[in-house]
C-alpha cells in the first residue's frame, strides 16, 4: 500500500519540482544601473582661448593705475607635457593645450579642503566667463566620488581625470588642493597651496598673476 501510495506521490514532486526551476531559470537577468550623465562640461573647447582674452581685445592688458587690474607675474613655467583623459570621455587632452588664462584646480572627493572651495571656483568660473577658463584635475579619486561631489555641489566646470597623480609629481607638489594659474602665454605664474581658497583670494591671486580683475 505505502509502496503504491509512495508512486503515485513522486510524478507529483517531479513536477512541481520542473515548474520552480524552470521558473528561476527563465527570470531575465537584472538590467546594469544606467550611468548617470556627468554634471561636469566636456573638454572639447579647452584649446579654444577665452573670447576676452584673444588677440586685439585688450581684456589680458594691464589696465591704467586705479582700474583695479594689475600686471601679471612675470616669468613661470611651461605646463607639463601631459594628456589626460576628460571625465566626460571623448579625446585626452593635452595639457599644454590648455589655452590661458586659466585656472587649474587639481582635487580629489576625499580631501576636506577640496570640497569646501571647489563651489568658489564655480563661481569664478560664472563670474570670469570671457575673460579666464576654470578646468578641474580630479587626482586619484574614484569616478562615483568625483560625481558625486558635482552633483552635490553644483560644479559644472570641464574635469580632467589624474588617477596617477601624473601632474603633481611633475610639478613635484604632494599635497591637495593645488591650483595652478596659467597666463595667456601659457606660463603657469602661481601655484597655490596655501588650502581652501574662498571667492575674495580667487579673486586677489587672478588680478595679482593674471592681470585680470574679477568680482570677487
Amino acid at each position: 500500500m505505502n509502496r503504491r501510495l509512495a508512486l503515485a506521490v513522486l510524478p507529483l514532486l517531479l513536477a512541481v519540482t520542473a515548474c520552480t526551476s524552470g521558473t528561476a531559470d527563465d527570470e531575465p537577468a537584472p538590467r546594469p544601473a544606467a550611468e548617470r550623465p556627468s554634471p561636469f562640461r566636456d573638454c572639447a573647447t579647452l584649446s579654444t582661448a577665452p573670447t576676452a582674452a584673444t588677440p586685439g581685445s585688450g581684456a589680458s592688458t594691464p589696465a591704467s593705475p586705479g582700474s583695479g587690474t594689475t600686471a601679471p607675474t612675470p616669468g613661470g613655467q611651461a605646463l607639463p607635457a601631459l594628456t589626460l583623459s576628460c571625465f566626460t570621455g571623448g579625446a585626452p587632452v593635452a595639457l599644454g593645450a590648455v589655452a590661458g588664462p586659466a585656472v587649474i584646480n587639481v582635487w580629489a572627493s576625499w580631501c576636506p579642503p577640496c570640497r569646501k572651495e571647489l563651489p568658489a571656483f564655480q563661481r569664478l568660473s560664472e563670474r570670469a566667463a570671457g575673460q579666464l577658463q576654470v578646468v578641474g584635475v580630479n587626482s586619484r579619486d574614484s569616478r562615483s566620488g568625483a560625481q558625486s561631489i558635482g552633483e552635490d555641489f553644483g560644479v559644472r566646470f570641464p574635469m580632467l581625470v589624474d588617477q596617477g597623480e601624473a601632474l603633481q609629481r611633475e610639478l613635484r607638489r604632494n599635497a591637495i588642493p593645488l591650483t595652478l594659474f596659467v597666463a595667456a602665454d601659457g606660463q603657469i605664474r602661481h601655484i597655490d597651496a596655501t588650502g581652501a581658497l574662498d571667492d575674495a583670494a580667487l579673486a586677489t591671486l587672478v588680478r595679482q598673476h593674471l592681470g585680470l580683475a574679477v568680482p570677487a
